[in-house]
This record gives C-alpha cells, structure tokens and sequence, in this order.
C-alpha cells in the first residue's frame, strides 16, 4: 500500500520517538517554560509533524502526563513488589525509590504536579487527580496488607508523605527528604496497626 504524501511508514514509532524526546524537555522546562517552535527544534521534528501526531501543543501535554503517570506508578509498584511479602518492607521500598530519584541531577519535583500549577484547568487537574488516586491504590493496598484498622486513611497520610517529600526535594532540600519520609512513614504504618489483631 503506498504511503500518503507527509505520512510516516510508522505513525505510532514516530509518535512515541516524539513523546519520548518531548517529556525530557517539557519536565527539564516546564510546560510554559518552551514554546512549540523552540520545542520543535529540541525534539528534531517540524511543527505540521507535532501536529499531525498529537493535534496541538495540549495534546502532547496530555499524551505525556498519561504516559509519565503509567511509568511512575509501574516504578514505585514493582520496587514494593520486589521487596518481598511484609509491608514495612514494601513501604520503606517506595520511598528508597523515591530517593533515588531525587537524588537524580535531573530531577525536577512531580511532573503532574508541576504541570498542575502551570496549567490549571480541568484535563490537567484531572489527569492529576487520577495520578494521585494510582498512589493512593498502591499505599492503601500496603496498609491493607499490613493489617491497618482503616487502609484508606493510611494510604493518603502515606500519600501526603511521598507528595510531601517530593515538593520538599524540589524546592528545598534533596537531602534525605525520601529518608527522612520514609522514617515517618513506617513510623505511622507501626501506629495504625499496632493494635490490629493482624498488626
């Protein structure tokens, strides 16, 4: 089957090359920090190709937030689930990773809570909110399996902890805010549970 004229032998290669290209830069810039032809010219395509794969500038917005929320959430799932079956050890897990990733020179605080501040309209906050939700899953399940009286609770005072953390890492001080989060954190996973019948 011929090509059509301004098409691509493989639309969804170039589309995911563009979005993997643009994350680095919209998260090292922000999402107001580059306009689309500067943005263009960073990531090596032109503006009617951008287009053509994600319509405008908001769609390639929405299409990274998307992604980057999947990424991170699979991250911070699979450092629990590899270390092991006790929840202290699952729990002291994510915010070993999160450490790590603050002590990453190219870390820029949340990408979907930046991108929250920037632009707050409905897609986005909504996109976070989601975000957010895939957190709060993740930490209430530890909490659940740890025997808490009331996972939910739990998983968002844990959840305030990573966001905490995180926010503290990127305008502060990277320093042992992932540890210092993590002492926390399984300081209140040892309260919650202290007086459970399966704590």
């Amino acid at each position: 089957m011929p090509v059509a004229k301004g098409s691509t032998i493989d639309p969804a290669r170039t589309r995911a090359t563009i979005l993997e290209a643009a994350t680095t830069v919209l998260y090292e810039r922000g999402l107001d920090g580059i306009g689309v032809a500067e943005l263009c010219t960073r990531v090596g395509v032109s503006k009617e190709t951008l287009y053509r794969h994600f319509g405008t500038k908001e769609g390639l917005v929405d299409a990274m937030l998307r992604q980057r929320s999947e990424r991170v959430t699979q991250w911070l799932t699979a450092a629990a689930e590899a270390a092991g079956d006790d929840p202290r050890d699952q729990l002291a897990a994510v915010f070993d990773a999160l450490q790590q990733w603050y002590d990453d020179p190219a870390f820029r605080g949340c990408a979907m809570l930046n991108a929250a501040a920037q632009h707050h309209v409905e897609t986005v906050r909504a996109l976070t909110a989601r975000h957010l939700d895939r957190y709060l899953e993740l930490l209430a399940g530890i909490a659940n399996r740890a025997g808490a009286a009331d996972p939910q609770v739990l998983g968002r005072q844990l959840l305030m902890l990573v966001e905490g953390a995180t926010v503290v890492a990127a305008h502060h001080d990277t320093v042992g805010a992932g540890e210092q989060a993590r002492h926390a954190a399984l300081t209140l996973l040892s309260a919650a549970t202290a007086s459970s019948p399966c704590g």
